[in-house]
């Protein structure tokens, strides 16, 4: 059974910087695509980054806003994936989620954070990330 549990959220002012880390248990993160969505209320979910391996490549991508300054990346070993995310503007502020989802994904990262996961996937419990002045 696949668990996801965030950690790494918290206050900061813009300009700051935060490390999120989504910890998955029970599958191999080769099998599974991660991605890293935010939810504002009052506003759509976003996908924000995404990290898969296709054909032995990892493949990365980014929401166009956090290009530059959010970096998706893992640790096979520690079976954790993280999300260092520096130069933190207001708008950053959210509920961020990791999302596991098995396998590659069918229609490349951009429609995978585009439109969300598939309806089997497995969501971690969010952590808090708040950028004010």
């Amino acid at each position: 059974q696949v668990q996801l549990v965030e950690s790494g959220g918290g206050s900061v002012q813009p300009g700051g910087s935060l490390t999120l880390s989504c910890a998955v248990s029970g599958v191999s993160l080769d099998d599974y695509t991660i991605g890293w969505f935010r939810q504002v209320p009052g506003k759509e979910r976003e996908g924000v980054s995404g990290i898969s391996t296709t054909d032995g490549r990892t493949r990365t991508f980014y929401l166009d806003s956090v290009k530059g300054r959010f970096t998706i990346s893992r640790d096979n070993a520690k079976n954790t994936v993280y999300l260092q995310m520096n130069n933190l503007e207001l708008e950053d502020t959210g509920l961020y989620y990791c999302a596991a989802d098995k396998g590659p994904p069918r229609a490349g990262l951009g429609y995978f954070l585009k439109v969300g996961p598939s309806p089997s996937a497995t969501w971690g419990q969010g952590t808090q990330v708040f950028v004010s002045s």
